[in-house]
């Protein structure tokens, strides 16, 4: 029986098709301007460019010019790379530049599509920026697609790690910037501590294109970019705490598995109080007075240490080091650490040495970030399913664009087992079977214990040639992967989302040649065995296809269905055929968390023999309804957690629209004086109320006031003993006597380097209360959920805390501020030295790597590759991990001389 929405679609076409389809008119408009273009010489197709613009000058929109753009733009594609763009890549293009998201199939030339709506933006002469997920794509992608847009006459520049701020500000000047979401967000917020306008590398966010936008504003949502900078070690506190948690019985503390949360019960609170107390550690009579917040953030963290972060699941023990697994790629991620003194409570459980913490200097999200961008576009494999949170957080919706070949991929309905055990000997006996008929099977695990496990289970079955693919051998990854299409092969990967690595039928003709000849010299020698080789990949390429190409066989369904799309995607691509199919037991995490309890005696009722499994469209079906609960959990985390973010970011916003007020003013003078009358008409309405005797004055401190914050020494009790005076003449009094402690000082200095002073105190002043601010917020965020116990909305406690610690703020930059300017002496020696940026890091995940993206960056400046000597390293600079290894061996730098050490 058919529903009337799905009749509908039948009639109507989905909304999604209707949309694609209103595109049509403009994709035929374009094409009937091909022959003109291709009659027009190089020199006249690249002054289009020129034409457009006084176009624009003259009023006309970008709208009006997309037509002739796209079309200029296909036809330089066509003459300079040899692709010209699909029908389907020119809506794709139109999407972009009308603030949507391209859902485009891998394989699909997302790349390419970039490339229409980045030329037509870029006409505005503000700057377009070109999101990707890591430092290689961003150099390769610019290199290429930058060959387009020079022809047309206009400049590309790249951001990497490891470039000099003269260096970023030249490839932000560009018409078009290539970069990391990481390089980004990092910019901005280092522009924001810069001391001049003229260091300040970026100049604006008007347009961007996100590449992989579901990795970049969907999974890197949930963590910030953050700047921090070294605190004093505490590590004895963090072994001391650790000692604690194993004397603890189960009646003592709650685990909630679906929050990933743990808490105390009143009996573990009870005995944790005796513990500390006796360990000199608390403070007070509670554990929760207000005095041993840090404390509590402690235990807390000790108490998730051993109860629910998992070794060889979560994190693995490496060199002495916690090296956490990502949930997603199921990769190490070294040098990436959990923040607020989590890492350092996993340290102290597994007894290897303690880091330092780190303060955080500066923080931002990658959504409110990317918001800032007065338009924005996304291109993904896989958004659909996250249309909501696309549309609610950032206003872009989801658009599906068909694929220029159809997919001839059979994804099969789930098969679920009651037991694991069952469930692995039926993956095992299917592994077999499509090995004998010639068949790749890439095999999807969801962690690295797991992947391990089926490794043992095809070994005791006998099997001998397979491959295991994770986190602890992730330095083979590019060869493992190269060969993952031959026919037979067996490779056992943990969770291949986002891995970014094409799995080619026949395998991968390149790195065969690379493993096989990468020492032999050219010659004829060499030329015939390539000759050999290309005829074996494309003999194995031809089996793999007659067997029905790739299989891909998943142990375990993940939380989220846009993780499981992309395990599929991986085979199927480019019309090449292929299948996928999902195992399930009911005593897997997403069964047993959020499955139905009852399922598994239905299942014995209705007869389910052992080894037997249940395969219908409805077990599908309900498998997606709990995916999509546990997907709406998740978007209202990421949303709860935007909530309390936007309260910060609200703050952020004034700051630094203060600092670029400061160093954009040419004279501070005014701004001072206001200061200091706001902090006198503070001290003297503090010191001296309104309508109060002169007896009840408390001049004695309204004389410590003065002398620490103007450091003048005034006659006050003189004054309050006359006839007469009041609160007005001691505030006028005051006034005078600062103003002209303060012309004087500016008549000694002279403008130019009172105006210097004054901006360098205000700045340093700001910026450094700034990162108390932070600090004190971070705090207030870790307890303020107890609030709710009291009937009290926490985010609306948070919002009003935050904003009184916010009025404080500006309370104490004032104080401080005038209470150095008033001290300031200049010992001249020649020219002043400029402020210096604190010692910083950076912080944040590459999804593709796995890795901190600026762990263990080291401070040598970028080179070009022309630049560099191959047998010479000292000539290479800061190498991106993902980079071809300049010494030529045409392996990733990771995967040759950056490789790490084990």
């Amino acid at each position: 029986m058919v529903s009337l929405g799905g009749l509908a679609r039948k009639l109507f076409g989905s909304s999604n098709d209707r949309r694609v389809k209103g595109y049509r008119a403009r994709v035929q408009a374009i094409g009937a301007l091909e022959a003109e273009m291709k009659a027009l010489s190089d020199e006249a197709l690249a002054g289009k460019t020129v034409e457009f613009r006084a176009q624009l000058a003259e009023g006309k929109t970008l709208d009006d010019l997309l037509v002739p753009a796209f079309a200029v733009v296909r036809e330089a594609a066509r003459r300079v790379l040899g692709l010209r763009p699909f029908d389907v890549q020119l809506i794709g293009g139109m999407i972009l530049h009308e603030r949507a998201i391209a859902e485009m199939k891998t394989g699909e030339g997302k790349t390419l599509v970039a490339t229409l709506p980045v030329y037509l933006n870029a006409l505005a002469g503000k700057g377009v920026h070109v999101v990707t997920v890591n430092d290689y794509l961003a150099s390769r992608d610019s290199a290429i697609m930058g060959r387009i847009y020079g022809f047309l006459g206009m400049t590309t520049g790249v951001i990497v790690h490891g470039l000099s701020d003269e260096q970023r500000h030249d490839a932000y000047a560009c018409d078009i910037t290539y970069a990391t979401n990481n390089e980004l967000g990092f910019d901005y917020l280092r522009d924001n501590m810069k001391f001049e306008r003229s260091q300040m590398v970026q100049r604006g966010h008007f347009f961007a294109i996100v590449d992989e936008v579901d990795s970049i504003l969907i999974d890197e949502a949930r963590t910030p970019l953050i700047i921090s900078g070294p605190l004093d070690d505490r590590s004895e506190l963090y072994n001391a705490i650790d000692a604690f948690i194993p004397m603890l019985s189960e009646g003592d503390y709650e685990i909630d598995e679906k929050q990933r949360a743990a808490s105390f019960s009143e009996e573990g609170t009870e005995k944790l109080e005796n513990l500390l107390r006796e360990a000199g550690l608390l403070k007070g009579e509670s554990l929760y007075d207000v005095e041993n917040v840090a404390i509590v953030h402690h235990v807390n963290n000790a108490l998730k240490a051993h109860k629910l972060f998992t070794r060889d699941k979560d994190y693995i023990v490496r060199n002495g080091e916690i090296v956490i697994i990502d949930e997603f790629t199921g990769r190490m991620m070294p040098g990436r650490r959990y923040s607020e003194g989590q890492h350092q409570a996993l340290e102290a459980k597994e007894k290897v040495q303690i880091q330092p913490e780190n303060q955080t200097l500066a923080s931002i999200t990658f959504q409110n970030y990317f918001r800032m961008y007065e338009k924005l576009g996304g291109m993904t494999g896989t958004a659909a399913t996250e249309a909501e949170e696309f549309g609610n957080i950032y206003g872009l919706e989801v658009l599906e664009v068909p694929t220029n070949l159809p997919i001839l991929r059979i994804d099969e309905d789930d098969e679920v087992y009651r037991t694991a055990e069952e469930k692995y000997k039926a993956i095992v006996e299917e592994i077999r079977q499509a090995r004998d008929k010639g068949q790749p099977v890439l095999v999807g695990t969801t962690s690295i214990e797991k992947s391990e496990l089926l490794a043992e289970l095809l070994r005791r079955a006998g099997f001998t040639d397979f491959q295991v693919l994770n986190a602890r051998y992730h330095e083979q990854e590019a060869y493992i992967v190269s060969q993952a299409g031959v026919p037979g092969a067996v490779t056992i990967a943990t969770n291949m989302a986002g891995r970014g690595t094409d799995i080619q039928l026949g395998g991968n003709l390149d790195m065969r040649i690379e493993a096989e000849l990468g020492e032999m010299e050219p010659g004829p020698e060499r030329t015939e065995r390539e000759a050999q080789i290309r005829a074996e990949v494309q003999t194995l390429k031809e089996k793999a296809l007659a067997a029905g190409g790739l299989y891909v066989l998943a142990t375990e369904r993940h939380e989220s269905r846009r993780i499981d799309n992309q395990l599929r995607g991986r085979s199927g691509r480019q019309g090449d055929p292929g299948r996928s199919k999902f195992f399930l037991s009911l005593q897997d995490d997403l069964m047993r968390i959020f499955g139905s309890e009852r399922m598994d005696s239905m299942l014995q009722k209705l007869g389910l023999k052992e080894g037997e499994a249940i395969v219908h469209p409805w077990i599908n079906k309900a498998l997606e309804r709990a995916q999509k609960k546990v997907e709406a959990r998740n978007f209202d985390t990421r949303k709860n957690l935007l909530k309390y973010d936007d309260v910060i970011n609200d703050q952020r916003k004034v700051i630094f629209e203060q600092r670029l007020e400061v160093m954009d003013s040419p004279d501070l003078s005014e701004t001072v004086a206001d200061m200091r009358r706001e902090v006198i008409e503070d001290m003297v309405s503090r010191r001296v109320p309104e309508k109060a005797y002169a007896e009840q004055w408390d001049i004695e401190g309204l004389t410590e006031d003065v002398r620490g914050m103007l450091n003048l020494d005034l006659p006050l009790a003189a004054w309050a003993a006359e006839e007469g005076i009041d609160e007005n003449d001691i505030r006028e009094r005051l006034m005078a006597a600062a103003n002209a402690a303060a012309a004087d000082r500016a008549e000694r200095f002279g403008p130019e380097i009172m105006h210097y002073v004054e901006r360098s105190v205000i700045l340093q002043t700001l910026d450094h209360l700034w990162r108390e601010h932070i600090v004190n917020l971070d705090h207030l965020r870790s307890v303020i959920g107890f609030r709710g116990y009291a009937q009290r909305d926490p985010l609306q406690e948070y919002k009003s805390e935050a904003f009184e610690l916010f009025q404080a703020l500006l309370v104490n930059l004032r104080q401080t501020a005038i209470s150095q300017l008033m001290r300031v002496e200049l010992v001249r020696e020649g020219q002043e030295p400029e402020p210096e940026l604190p010692i910083m890091q950076a912080h944040h995940i590459d999804p593709l790597t796995g890795e901190d993206a600026f762990a263990g960056s080291s401070d040598l400046p970028y080179v070009p590759p022309e630049q560099r000597d191959p047998n010479n390293p000292a000539t290479w600079g800061k190498v991106p991990r993902n980079e071809p290894c300049p010494c030529g061996s045409g392996k990733k730098y990771k995967h040759c001389h950056g490789a790490y050490e084990a």
